[in-house]
C-alpha cells in the first residue's frame, strides 16, 4: 500500500529499509525516503508501518528510541 503519495513510498519500501539498512526512527526514514517531509499527511501511517516492521524483525533492542516513542 502507498504510505507517502508525495514521494511514492510504499509499506514494502519501509519494511525493506528496516531489514536491510536498520532504519528504526522516523528521522532516518525521512532522510532515506523523504517520508513526512512534504505535506506531512503520511506521518502517522509511516510511523505505524515502521513500528510494525521493527517488531517483525525483532530490532527493538537495537533501537530503544522507537520503542519509547
Amino acid at each position: 500500500m502507498y504510505v507517502c503519495l508525495c514521494h511514492n513510498v510504499t509499506d514494502t519500501d519501509i519494511r525493506r529499509l528496516v531489514r536491510t539498512e536498520g532504519v528504526c526512527t522516523m528521522r532516518e526514514l525521512s532522510r532515506q525516503l523523504g517520508v513526512a517531509t512534504q505535506c506531512g499527511k503520511c506521518g502517522r501511517c509511516a510511523k505505524k508501518v515502521l513500528r510494525d516492521a521493527v517488531d517483525e524483525t525483532r530490532n527493538e533492542a537495537a533501537c530503544p528510541r522507537l520503542v519509547a516513542a
